[in-house]
């Protein structure tokens, strides 16, 4: 990571009257905990406005200082600075992208290989890092920040969600010593890994069940697709949250190398996601899918403005092609 950066960035921070800390639409457990740590860390050396863009479901609604978060209509009308996190601007409201396109200064914190430096004035991106928390845990350590026990369920609610628990690919040694690092300061691991990867309603009990009941096989096995309507949602009343970990439980099948899980996102929407266990580059299904896809090697995603029956017919191939 470009610690000159990291310092353009503090020194941004401490010139601007306004600050608005922003991760994409439909925030997780990274980009929240990174967003909330940082602006966290600010609040002790800068007379700024600080704020954090975002709502939260039920499954981050106990996080530290969740309930200080703006929705869109909460924004202010412009913003010195706008800091971007975990995920680039392509993929902002379209409220905080009016703020992003004001701001006097923009900043990029994020660790997507598919995400371009291209159009921020500080960019700290680094594709090797296993989430944007733990590269917030570096900056702050750059800063000579100290951690509080608030900060540190931050950073650990990012870290916990992006290497799943610490069982995926991407997590180190130097992942699990800032984790140990994080409980000495009083972060309580059982209930943030309740909440954060294991938790649903009763609504997303019973669509979980539809799901996996409805699930479809191609490729010999290798590739599994589930897809999740709007009636569905709306029938078993699923909750904001309920579909986090869902295509990952498609994913942990014996013999299957991709998973996707499609969302219908209106009449003529799609909004998928995308994970693999050891070969298939997910990120580059995905920007094949449509230009605005992206993501991580193994985690990818993307919206496809194309109608559900549509887009299930062809994705077989696409995916088959694949593998």
């Amino acid at each position: 990571m470009n610690l000159d950066a990291g310092t353009q960035l503090r020194e941004a921070i401490k010139r601007a009257s306004s600050v608005l800390f922003t991760g994409p639409r439909d925030p997780d457990g990274d980009s929240l905990g990174a967003c909330l740590a940082l602006a966290s860390a600010a609040a002790g050396f800068s007379d700024a406005v600080l704020h954090v863009a975002g709502e939260v479901n039920y499954r981050y609604d106990w996080m530290p200082g969740a309930a200080t978060l703006k929705s869109d209509d909460g924004l202010d009308d412009a913003y010195d600075l706008v800091v971007v996190m975990d995920g680039d601007r392509t993929r902002l409201t379209q409220k905080v992208t009016r703020l992003f396109e004001g701001a006097q200064t923009t900043a990029l914190v994020d660790h997507h290989r598919s995400s371009s430096s291209d159009g921020y004035d500080v960019v700290l991106l680094d594709p090797d890092s296993p989430s944007t928390c733990e590269m917030v845990a570096q900056i702050l350590d750059q800063w000579g920040v100290g951690l509080d026990a608030d900060m540190a369920t931050h950073l650990y609610t990012g870290i916990i969600f992006d290497t799943g628990g610490f069982k995926h690919e991407n997590t180190g040694a130097a992942t699990h010593a800032l984790a140990a690092r994080l409980l000495d300061l009083g972060v309580r691991p059982a209930p943030v890994h309740a909440k954060v990867l294991h938790e649903r309603t009763q609504g997303g009990l019973r669509l979980l069940g539809e799901v996996l009941g409805g699930a479809k096989f191609f490729a010999g096995g290798q590739v599994v697709v589930a897809a999740i309507t709007e009636e569905a949602i709306r029938r078993l009343e699923v909750a904001s949250g309920d579909t986090e970990g869902v295509v990952d439980a498609l994913l942990n099948t014996a013999g299957v190398e991709v998973a996707v899980l499609v969302k219908e996102s209106g009449a003529s929407a799609c909004r998928l996601s995308l994970r693999s266990k050891s070969r298939v580059n997910v990120a580059e299904i995905a920007r094949s899918l449509h230009e605005g896809g992206g993501g991580h090697i193994r985690a990818a995603g993307c919206r496809v403005p194309e109608p559900l029956s549509a887009l299930m017919a062809r994705l077989p191939a696409v995916l088959e092609a694949a593998v």
